[in-house]
């Protein structure tokens, strides 16, 4: 098989990179085991602002409209529904808060998604006696239907290789070699697996595990995503996810009932309502120091590349880092520096 691209990673940072490639009519195949689980368990949730400081999330007015953009195309293409918007509510914790809402809403960057007014609370089942503030252009999106049904799409196609990816077989000449693929161009987006990856695991990709509960709750009719120190977040079905928790020394997909504590803990400080937990998920976050993702060309091969560290915010960058990356390789525009490889040579 001959391709323009050998894709490793079928997260959602590979599930990008192939709708680049597609929108550009380039040949690609991708090559998972699909063990790192970040993507999968990920609440989904797409957010333009930190909600702690009433703060624009790092270029948020950018990464929005492209975001929205790529999910509406990939539903049109696989015929299902993944993007589920509807506003976020930031529970006010006192007028002290309400005042900084209501400054925060004068920046010239945050007036498009903030919404200017105290919002008052009628959920009996809804602790905020202070009220909330919404949160527009937010929403969620079903990573875990997406991902299966993108990779039964390529698999359809004969465009997916289920396996671990053998670096030790891979020949670097003036095109890519892998077992019976030959292609132009190879791209790793491995997730926290590039730790493993000997051509790029000196970049400094941390670890962050997350957690987060699925849980029933029948009578809190929730129909906005709720913020406070945790998000509540519905999908249906008097179902909700809750979460999540960030822990830096366990590197596992193992959750954990200090994790199911702390969220449950929580969790009784915003509802009131009962719930009964019916699902708990973890999994490993790429991260990186300086919280910017970690995208560009191998110093020495200069067919691979990498995308990684989308961080927590992955569902709302990922669609224009994949943007970025390929029209770097393709049309040779310049990656910003904040996303470069490069500001970490020693």
């Amino acid at each position: 098989m001959s391709v323009d691209y050998i894709i490793v990673g079928s997260g959602l940072a590979g599930l990008m990179l192939c709708e680049q490639l597609r929108a550009r009519d380039k040949s690609f195949v991708v090559v998972s085991n699909t063990s790192q689980q970040a993507s999968i368990v990920a609440s989904g949730l797409y957010n333009p602002v930190v909600l702690k400081r009433f703060n624009m999330a790092w270029n948020a007015n950018l990464h929005v409209p492209v975001a929205l953009s790529a999910y509406a195309q990939i539903e049109s293409l696989l015929g299902i529904k993944i993007d589920d918007q509807r506003p976020i509510y930031r529970i006010f914790n006192s007028i002290e808060e309400q005042n900084n809402w209501f400054l925060a809403c004068d920046k010239p960057k945050l007036q498009q998604f903030l919404v200017p007014k105290a919002i008052e609370n009628d959920n009996s089942n809804v602790l905020a006696p202070y009220g909330f503030g919404e949160v527009k252009f937010t929403g969620r999106v079903d990573t875990k239907l997406l991902l299966d049904s993108y990779r039964n799409h390529l698999k359809s196609k004969d465009l997916y290789r289920e396996e671990t990816f053998d670096y030790s077989v891979l020949e670097l000449n003036h095109e890519v070699n892998y077992k019976k693929i030959t292609a132009k161009k190879l791209i790793f987006a491995e997730g926290f697996g590039l730790k493993k990856n000997p051509f790029f695991n000196t970049l400094p990709l941390e670890g962050t595990k997350g957690e987060l509960l699925v849980v029933h709750a029948p009578d809190l009719k929730l129909n906005v995503i709720l913020k406070s120190s945790v998000f509540v977040i519905p999908i249906g079905y008097d179902n909700y996810l809750v979460g999540s928790t960030y822990a830096w020394n366990d590197y596992s997909n193992t959750p954990t009932e200090s994790a199911k504590n702390e969220l449950l803990e929580k969790l009784q400080k915003v509802i009131s309502c009962s719930y009964e937990v019916v699902q708990q998920r973890a999994g490993i976050r790429p991260t990186v120091v300086d919280r910017r993702p970690l995208v560009g060309q191998h110093e020495i091969h200069k067919n691979l590349y990498v995308m990684n560290g989308l961080g927590s915010r992955g569902v709302l960058i990922a669609p224009s880092i994949a943007k970025d990356l390929i029209a770097h390789i393709e049309d040779d525009i310049a990656l910003t520096k904040e996303i470069d490889i490069n500001r970490f040579k020693s």
